[in-house]
């Protein structure tokens, strides 16, 4: 039976529970909401198949990879498209490829009060809610099963996620099956806690005293370009207010899940059809595709059903081959690193909460700057060095 010792070892992916036909299996939320299994000893036959299944390692299955990814720079040709997604709406493509087959896609929305999940969307309208990124690792309960079904059922499915979760999904659904099942991973910089984000929530809720009925995780209008990182907010008022606090703990690697920092599918060796995610760096090959500072999605083409998939959407998009070698931007060949006083942020959290543990590590004063000065150090050098080699 599977038994978690190290908490870096498992992405919380759930392809162990989704396996148990017994349902011995469980996902339980730490400290920080971040899911792992706990097996119930009573229900479990010790089969073997939920530590079997596991793909979180560096043997992940690649045998219907290409040898070398295709590399394209993309954007959707409907620009209202690219203004309402979060880079150049090549997921918004690929999805209606599959829609207008009958198919099914799968993606991250919201439940309750903005609490992220994926879900199934069988229209334009259904699937527009995964438009955007979302910044917490979304949860998965009982979503393989119903892909699964789906399959099996003789539909065609497109399922998106981060590289742990369609590698876990990937092993789960099998070789038969996955002959309907187009795979679309993004390049990942990690998963950030759910519990951060929904004490975050109410945090600005309390501030603002009011109830908030939109949010965004990254603002993208005629004041914010693509490369902004804002989170947004409306309220049931109908004020409006923007801020970074989410972003800064997100980027500076305090609340990211402990597995992100040995993530084994940091190259470009995916465990999907295709890859898309923002292309930073862009300027080096397609400069001119831009300029209105909109947007503009990378893609990686990963197998021959990827290949296949993309020629059936290429009139949605403007796409232009790119040098492999130019399109490698850090999650492409690093994990992200995990931020020196991770662990101390993490304990804090767990015994005082929100208000308290931003305030400590981020607060103005001292002992705030003392906490994040030396990531922004880090990250001025490795910007400086990106910029010495262009």
């Amino acid at each position: 039976m599977i038994h978690i010792t190290d908490p870096s070892q498992c992405c919380g992916c759930t392809a162990c529970a989704s396996v148990c036909s017994h349902d011995a299996i469980t996902m339980r939320p730490d400290a920080m909401g971040f899911l792992y299994p706990v097996v119930d000893v009573e229900r479990c036959n010790d089969c073997g198949l939920c530590n079997q299944i596991c793909a979180f390692h560096e043997h992940y299955d690649l045998s219907l990879n290409l040898s070398t990814p295709d590399a394209y720079a993309a954007r959707h040709r409907d620009l209202s498209e690219v203004k309402t997604s979060r880079s150049g709406a090549a997921f918004i493509a690929l999805s209606d490829g599959v829609l207008r087959q009958g198919g099914v896609v799968y993606g991250a929305g919201w439940t309750d009060h903005f609490r992220v999940v994926h879900k199934r969307a069988t229209t334009p309208e259904e699937r527009n809610e995964f438009k955007g990124s979302k910044y917490v690792q979304s949860d998965l309960t009982g979503i393989f099963r119903q892909v699964r079904d789906d399959l099996r059922e003789g539909r065609i499915v497109l399922f998106s996620g981060t590289p742990c979760q369609t590698a876990g999904l990937n092993a789960f659904v099998g070789r038969r099956l996955r002959e309907r099942l187009y795979i679309v991973d993004l390049i990942c910089h990690g998963v950030p806690a759910p519990y951060v984000w929904r004490d975050f929530i109410a945090y600005i809720e309390k501030k603002q005293g009011d109830r908030i009925c939109w949010a965004t995780f990254r603002l993208k209008d005629d004041k914010h370009g693509w490369a902004s990182h804002h989170e947004g907010f409306r309220f049931a008022d109908g004020s409006e207010i923007k801020t970074r606090i989410f972003s800064e703990l997100f980027l500076q690697d305090f609340i990211l899940r402990k597995s992100c920092g040995t993530c084994h599918f940091c190259n470009t060796r995916r465990p999907s059809d295709i890859t898309i995610g923002d292309f930073w760096g862009y300027e080096r090959s397609v400069p001119e595709m831009n300029t209105d500072d909109r947007g503009i999605s990378l893609i990686l083409v990963n197998t021959e059903k990827g290949r296949q998939l993309l020629d059936a959407v290429s009139d949605d998009l403007t796409l232009v081959p790119v040098e492999l070698d130019k399109c490698l931007q850090h999650n492409l060949q690093y994990p992200s690193g995990e931020h020196p006083h991770h662990n101390s942020f993490y304990r804090d959290y767990a015994r005082h909460g929100f208000d308290y543990t931003y305030k400590k590590y981020f607060g103005i004063g001292f002992h705030g700057k003392l906490y994040i000065m030396p990531r922004i150090i880090r990250r001025a050098i490795l910007l400086l060095k990106q910029t010495f080699h262009r």
